[in-house]
């Protein structure tokens, strides 16, 4: 590998561990950094390292706000297909408000953005609704009218960073609502079906993309060349 000085990072030196933050891809071992997927590096100012990948395949992560599907309704629970190896359960009491008088009205079939608030191997992921305070927050049943599809958990990354351009390229061309899962899942809803698949196609495109081919490709489309 060969990249700038400014941009080098040592995977074998030693480095402190209490002032180096790992990311994805990477993990600690002893005093040393390991890495153990093969993507890109990423560096974010001052201590923050990362793998940028292009995998599609999710591993489910406490804390991490998804796009689920209901697939089975079951008593009090539900199941939920998050895209991971086994589906995650739903309690009926985890959405705001609820109660065993008041129960929420999901379906199966039914799209829903929730947290994931227990997920490790030993356990059968659980996710909730609701933040720790017990509002919403933006989380729940939704998805009407809209279109669900799937991208590289490389882009879902991209999209939520701060300051994403792709983001910032795609408000330029059309309005629209956009849900970002980090399962690798976007559902994406604009004033018209045409625009909405435009905005799907291009979202697609960008897994595979450098940003000068993106930036070209949106400026044809703004121009209705395609």
């Amino acid at each position: 590998f060969s990249s700038e000085d400014d941009d080098t990072i040592s995977l074998t030196d030693h480095v402190k561990p209490e002032k180096v933050v790992c990311g994805p891809g990477l993990r600690r071992s002893g005093d040393r950094l390991v890495v153990c997927k093969s993507d890109v590096l990423r560096h974010k100012q001052p201590n923050m390292f990362w793998m940028e990948s292009q995998q599609r395949r999710y591993v489910p992560a406490k804390g991490e706000t998804i796009i689920g599907i209901v697939t089975v309704k079951s008593g009090d629970i539900f199941k939920v297909d998050c895209g991971g190896s086994e589906q995650a359960s739903l309690s009926y009491l985890a959405f705001e408000g609820a109660t065993k008088r008041n129960r929420p009205n999901v379906q199966v079939g039914d799209l829903v953005f929730a947290q994931f608030i227990i997920a490790n191997k030993d356990m059968e992921p659980e996710l909730v609704c609701m933040d720790s305070s017990g509002r919403a927050n933006g989380m729940g049943v939704f998805g009407g009218g809209g279109l669900l599809f799937s991208v590289s958990l490389g882009l879902v990354r991209r999209l939520l960073s701060p300051h994403s351009e792709v983001l910032s390229d795609l408000q330029q061309l059309f309005p629209c609502e956009l849900v970002v899962g980090m399962n690798g899942r976007l559902w994406v809803k604009s004033s018209r079906v045409q625009q909405t698949l435009v905005i799907a196609n291009l979202l697609q495109s960008c897994d595979t993309m450098t940003a000068q081919q993106r930036r070209e490709l949106f400026r044809r489309v703004a121009q209705g060349a395609l």
